[in-house]
């Protein structure tokens, strides 16, 4: 499982949600993955200390400061341009696989008990936010240690 975890001070996507200060999460599930991975990621990402605490330094997480998550899927995290001009998805999990994996990761989201929105699972969404910091992280579950 692969995503983009961005900080922001708002955010909204224009088929479903809008948060204020929290994290935008854009998630693609790769053939592979199991719920395994998506629980690796959701402890991991509501558990980065990306926030700052009163002396300035990233030391909070989003469970931390009560901040809210906006989850969207989003497949192409798994296109590979590495040969040619167009990205291969072979990479990515067929869509009935991907969409499970991906409600069992909203799920666990739920379960933190901290307000989150979420996309439309494989449909065209307009994704805006402030990124605050700037601050991006990549994650990716094949990467643990």
């Amino acid at each position: 499982m692969r995503a983009v975890i961005q900080r922001v001070t708002h955010a909204q996507v224009a088929v479903n949600g809008r948060i204020t200060r929290g994290l935008v999460v854009l998630l693609g599930v790769g053939n592979a993955d199991t719920k395994s991975d998506a629980d690796y990621m959701a402890d991991k990402i509501v558990c980065l200390r990306i926030f700052d605490d009163d002396n300035g330094k990233m030391n909070l997480a989003v469970l931390d400061i009560r901040g809210e998550i906006l989850v969207v899927s989003q497949f192409t995290l798994y296109g590979d341009v590495r040969r040619g001009k167009r990205p291969s998805f072979d990479a990515a999990a067929a869509p009935q696989r991907a969409r499970e994996l991906y409600e069992y990761f909203v799920e666990r989201m739920r379960a933190t008990g901290l307000v989150y929105e979420t996309g439309r699972f494989q449909e065209t969404m307009q994704v805006e936010l402030v990124n605050d910091g700037p601050v991006t992280i990549l994650l990716d579950s094949a990467k643990t240690l």
